[in-house]
């Protein structure tokens, strides 16, 4: 069996949900696992979650999935009804929609039950919502149908992470919904974790939960979170090549000294990211070292010159326990999330 091989760590789920809890404070938690729980399983992961005031997700078919779990729990739709057909789902389902645009709010009057609702308005990120100045209006619509039940007023921070902050939207956002006293939904994990103003009365941790630090100057063992996915898998070849000698397609690692390398069972059709370039950091045998060359669809090469015990056979983990995902992801120029989501469905995966 091909070694390569990704752990689920229910007990890392459990400890980061816990951790998300504590830095809300009296908020409660709707738990994000769109995007099949960032790669680590929707199943899976809602079971390891299970403590959440509610989950988040992308689309009916994820919403039927834990409802079909025996989940009672409110299910918040992200992007709320994509067609008018779908209301009947959301009834029958009793789901949450985010409502982010005019037509939406006509089909919420084809909803054969009435439903809470999430009203989405847009502080400054410009991707979704209804512009801020329209709140009232938008309100009163809702309020004029009979299918409204709990109104929360939501928003989506485009810089939480960053030194920028969430200020400049949240100060917007709060001066208009203040007035209207209903629930207010805004934390992400970054807001979750560093900007406890914007707690408000639902916090909806993502990246936090699998492990990630959603910052670039804090990483996730500073804050207290534990990897939730190790990718690992075994060395199946030792080469080694004379100083000019090249590696792998294109050549484009050229050795300047005499090199020993392991060749890993695992590559871009895995899940690795393809544009990984030299240098980015894997674990073997419990050792840090770092690629080799380009990655290619079923293998990757590694420097194991200064790891004398390595060979065919060895530990290699590619992100999670001992390698953080956000380091690799620094690496290749990319971010953590785009890692996880991309693991590939012909990796096994084994639950613990």
């Amino acid at each position: 069996m091909r070694p390569t091989l990704a752990r689920i760590s229910f007990a890392a789920l459990a400890h980061n949900l816990e951790l998300a809890r504590q830095y809300a404070g009296g908020a409660k938690i709707l738990s994000v696992i769109k995007a099949n729980a960032y790669g680590h399983g929707l199943n899976r992961a809602a079971k390891a979650l299970q403590a959440s005031d509610g989950f988040a997700v992308l689309n009916i078919e994820e919403a039927v999935k834990l409802r079909q779990m025996g989940i009672e729990k409110p299910i918040l739709m992200l992007e709320g009804p994509f067609d008018a057909d779908e209301m009947s789902a959301y009834s029958e389902l009793n789901l949450i929609p985010v409502l982010h645009a005019e037509h939406q709010l006509e089909w919420l009057k084809l909803s054969g039950e009435p439903l809470d609702v999430f009203l989405k308005f847009n502080s400054g990120m410009n991707r979704l919502g209804f512009p801020l100045s329209e709140m009232e209006v938008v309100l009163a619509k809702v309020h004029a149908h009979a299918q409204a039940e709990q109104i929360t007023l939501m928003t989506h921070f485009a810089t939480a992470d960053e030194d920028m902050g969430t200020d400049w939207q949240w100060h917007r956002f709060i001066e208009k919904a203040q007035s209207f006293n209903l629930p207010i939904s805004a934390a992400n994990s970054a807001a979750t974790l560093r900007h406890q103003e914007t707690h408000g009365n639902w916090v909806r941790p993502g990246i936090m939960l699998y492990g990630s630090s959603p910052f670039a100057d804090v990483s996730a063992a500073e804050l207290g979170l534990k990897p939730a996915m190790t990718l690992q898998s075994e060395i199946i070849s030792v080469q080694a090549i004379k100083p000019g000698e090249g590696l792998g397609y294109g050549l484009t690692y050229m050795a300047d000294e005499s090199t020993r390398i392991g060749i890993v069972a695992c590559g871009y059709a895995d899940g690795y990211p393809r544009h990984a370039p030299t240098g980015t950091p894997v674990l073997v045998s419990g050792h840090r070292t770092h690629t080799l060359g380009r990655v290619s669809m079923d293998m990757l090469a590694v420097d194991i010159s200064n790891i004398p015990e390595a060979s065919v056979g060895s530990h290699v983990v590619l992100w999670g326990e001992g390698m953080p995902v956000d380091e690799v992801a620094r690496a290749a120029g990319t971010v953590s999330y785009e890692l996880l989501c991309a693991l590939a469905p012909r990796v096994a995966v084994k639950e613990e």
